[in-house]
C-alpha cells in the first residue's frame, strides 16, 4: 500500500534521511524502531504528506503524492487517522466532542448519527459512557484511548500511530498495545507505528524496520528481527551503551 523510496530530507546540514527505502503492506501493522531523533516521527510526516523529501518517492496505492496539490493533500488524508504520542485532545472539549471534530469538520451528519458514530468508536475502545468527561478527568491511558476513539471516527484505510505507549505504565502499555491488535483486525486497517518500547512492539508488529543513520538498517517479521546479527539492530534491541550506536 505505501512504498517509500529513495528518500532524502535534510535541514540544513542534518542529514535526516539518506536514500531511505521502506514498503509497508497493506492490512498489516508495520513497526519503525530506533534511537530517539533518528528519524522517525520525520518518517512519519512524510507518509501523510505533512513534509516533502528533497528527493525521492513516497507513493500510495501506487499514487506519487509528493506531487500531490494541496487539495489532493487534503482528499489523502481523509483516508488517514493519527494518534499522537501525547493524545493531543482538545482541552476545553469533552471526549464526546473531541471524537466526534473529524466528523463535525468533513461530514455533512446530523448531530444524532454523529453522536451515535461517537458511542460506537468509544465502545470500540473500551471507554462506554464517557462522552461527557473532559480530558482532563482522564489517565493517560483513558486519553491515548480517547484519542484512538477520534482516529477511528473517518474508518480510515491507514492508521498513524505516534509512540502510542510512552508515557504509560507496563500494565496500560500491554492493555494499549492489545487494543491496536484489536483495532487492525476489526477495521482491517493498515498501521504503521513508530515506537521505543520492544516489548510493545514485539507483541503488536507484523513487521519491524529499524531506521540508523538514515536508512532503514534491518526489516522483517518479528522472528527474523529476533535471528539478525545486524550489530546496531542487537544493541538497539538490548538497550546497551557498547555497540556502533554511538551515545550522544
Amino acid at each position: 500500500m505505501i512504498d517509500l523510496i529513495d528518500i532524502c530530507k535534510s535541514f540544513g546540514n542534518n542529514v535526516v534521511l539518506n536514500g531511505l527505502n521502506l514498503s509497508i503492506e497493506a492490512g498489516k501493522i508495520t513497526v519503525i524502531i530506533g534511537q530517539s531523533g533518528v528519524g522517525k516521527s520525520v518518517l512519519l510526516k512524510h507518509i501523510i504528506g505533512l513534509l516533502r523529501p528533497d528527493s525521492g518517492r513516497v507513493d500510495i496505492d501506487g499514487h506519487d503524492i509528493t506531487a500531490f496539490n494541496d487539495r489532493q493533500l487534503n482528499e489523502l488524508r481523509k483516508r488517514f487517522g493519527m494518534l499522537f504520542q501525547g493524545a493531543a485532545l482538545f482541552d476545553s472539549m469533552t471526549v464526546g466532542q473531541n471524537v466526534a471534530f473529524p466528523l463535525v469538520e468533513h461530514t455533512r451528519l446530523t448531530r444524532g448519527e454523529i453522536m451515535e458514530i461517537v458511542s460506537e468508536k468509544l465502545s470500540h475502545v473500551g471507554l462506554k459512557g464517557v462522552e461527557d468527561r473532559m480530558p482532563s478527568e482522564l489517565s493517560g491511558g483513558m486519553r491515548k484511548r480517547v484519542g484512538l476513539a477520534r482516529a477511528i471516527a473517518l474508518e480510515p484505510e491507514i492508521i498513524l500511530f505516534d509512540e502510542p505507549t510512552t508515557g504509560l505504565d507496563p500494565i496500560m502499555a500491554d492493555a494499549i498495545g492489545q487494543l491496536i491488535i484489536d483495532i487492525q483486525n476489526r477495521l482491517n486497517v493498515t498501521c504503521v507505528a513508530i515506537s521505543h518500547d520492544i516489548k510493545s512492539t514485539f507483541k503488536i508488529a507484523h513487521t519491524i524496520a529499524m531506521l540508523h543513520e538514515g536508512k532503514i538498517i534491518e526489516y522483517g517479521t518479528p522472528e527474523e528481527i529476533e535471528k539478525s546479527n545486524n550489530p546496531a539492530l542487537i544493541q538497539f534491541l538490548e538497550g546497551n551503551v557498547e555497540g556502533p550506536i554511538q551515545v550522544v
